[in-house]
């Protein structure tokens, strides 16, 4: 007979095994989705003999996190038990998990490209936010220079497009300093993470669906602005929001106020809330800077929701974020409803005090910063000093928060806006397994299914596409008819 939670302490020992079972798993999944029975019942049985990780996960009643990586999904409380599992020589019955959505609500970040820009004088003054440079012949130390002129007094990183030794070189242990540039600890790690990593040299051009340019933004899925020192143009700053209008990834990065590296009476602060201030549309990201100048340890003073893609990523879970004298922004909802902060300077969650701000804009995402401290790994231009050493430290999350925000730039956006809610799983008199959910009418899903959740999911089953029943009303079914010969039976439902 299925268990229900009014049983006896044996049973409770059946749920602790499994989701002790669920935790060992291999981390393929970033969450797995609990549904709710009797949540009170549960919750007074499972209290103490759980933890205290697993009791704050369980109030919400709905989510329960267990591993690293990519999956959430809300449900409401199931009819009937979701999943038959063979833990040992028992045959339990869960209330566990159907796992939903790799890309949809959180997609898997495919291989990528990052174009860091070097174009707007990122590497003047005391500044090196190059990911490489084999030359140290640039100058740029005042307005009449521009983006850069090479000489024989010149000796600023002067970063190629593509860094060497080639990425292909780089394997899970090899050092931030492969590459020579203070942002090369975050670029080795990217590629790690399998993307690929460009530069942007300071001659290049800034375009958008221009093919005579070759690293023009269409090839590129994130671009990144590490303090950037010059105004851009129109034609510039129309091409970065249609870049991010049209899917891409804008990863912002300030620095404090009177900060001029390059002497032209411009600071980053001042460049880049002049980004917004465009032909596209006013503020589209609805993210600003404050233009001040603060040190702080933000400790635990992170967004504690569950689906925060900065502070709960691949990479880990951010707690402390420090700046080294950097600005703080104002997040307005007005202007953009998906408007975020991540991480806030103080206790005090105000829209006005964000380190770490975050939204999207049409099928695009942006990521802003306010100290560019934050990306130094030390390791940068020999002629430079004073450099902070950041983002490899593990004593804080800089360099955590830096790579989960990279890799959530570096995931397509998802078209589905609506969070899915499943219904009525049960399994059928002839031993099917059927489940329903609601979404977006006309989007397409498919189902897939694995009797081991760790296998990697190209070699989970296809089983076909979910129907949406009736026709245009938002509710989509789908029946496992092999599920009865199974006794352990997992699904991922998947949207272009």
């Amino acid at each position: 007979m299925p268990l229900t939670i009014g049983s006896e302490d044996a049973e409770v020992s059946d749920l602790i095994s499994g989701f002790r079972h669920l935790e060992s798993l291999d981390g393929h999944l970033a969450k797995a989705v609990i549904f709710r029975l009797k949540r009170n019942q549960l919750l007074s049985r499972l209290r103490g003999r759980i933890g205290a990780n697993y009791n704050s996960d369980m109030k919400t009643g709905h989510v329960f996190s267990f591993i690293e990586r990519s999956l959430i999904a809300v449900a409401s409380p199931p009819a009937a038990p979701l999943l038959i599992t063979n833990y040992g020589r028992r045959i339990r019955i869960f209330f566990v998990l159907i796992c939903l959505a790799l890309g949809w609500l959180a997609p898997r970040a495919g291989a990528g490209t990052f174009l860091f820009d070097a174009t707007k004088a990122e590497m003047a003054g005391n500044a090196d936010w190059v990911i490489d440079a084999d030359l140290h012949n640039l100058t740029v130390n005042s307005a009449a220079v521009g983006s850069g002129v090479t000489n024989s007094s010149g000796n600023e990183s002067n970063p190629q497009r593509y860094p060497t030794p080639p990425a292909s070189g780089i394997t899970a242990s090899t050092a931030e300093n492969y590459w020579t540039g203070a942002l090369s600890a975050w670029a080795v790690g990217l590629v790690k993470h399998g993307h690929s990593v460009e530069t942007l040299p300071y001659d290049g051009r800034i375009t958008w669906n221009d093919p005579t340019n070759p690293q023009d933004l269409t090839n590129y899925q994130v671009y990144v602005l590490v303090e950037p020192n010059i105004y851009f143009t129109a034609a510039e700053k129309t091409a970065i929001i249609n870049f991010v209008q049209n899917g891409g990834g804008l990863f912002m990065v300030s620095d404090h106020s009177v900060a001029d590296r390059n002497n032209d009476g411009s600071d980053a602060y001042q460049v880049l809330n002049d980004l917004m201030t465009n032909s596209v549309a006013n503020n589209p990201f609805g993210i600003s800077y404050n233009g001040d100048n603060i040190s702080v340890n933000s400790t635990n003073n992170t967004d504690s929701s569950l689906d925060d893609p900065i502070v709960v990523g691949p990479a880990g879970t951010v707690s402390i974020i420090t700046y080294h004298n950097g600005s703080t922004m104002t997040v307005n909802t007005n202007q953009n409803p998906t408007a975020r902060v991540a991480v806030w300077r103080t206790s005090t969650h105000a829209t006005n005090n964000a380190l770490i701000a975050y939204a999207r804009h049409g099928k695009g995402k942006v990521v802003a910063y306010g100290d560019s401290s934050c990306f130094d790994d030390g390791t940068g231009d020999p002629n430079d000093i004073n450099l902070f050493v950041d983002y490899p430290l593990t004593s804080v999350s800089d360099g955590t928060s830096i790579l989960n925000a990279a890799l959530w730039l570096a995931t397509p956006q998802s078209p589905l806006t609506n969070a899915p809610v499943l219904t009525n799983p049960m399994k059928l008199g002839d031993g099917s397994f059927q489940f329903s959910f609601t979404n977006l009418s006309g989007a397409s899903f498919t189902v897939f299914a694995s009797t081991n959740v760790a296998l990697p999911f190209n070699q989970w089953s296809n089983l076909g596409a979910a129907v949406e029943t009736p026709a245009n009303s938002g509710n989509f079914q789908f029946t496992d008819p092999q599920a009865s010969g199974n006794v352990q039976r997992f699904y991922r439902v998947t949207s272009p």
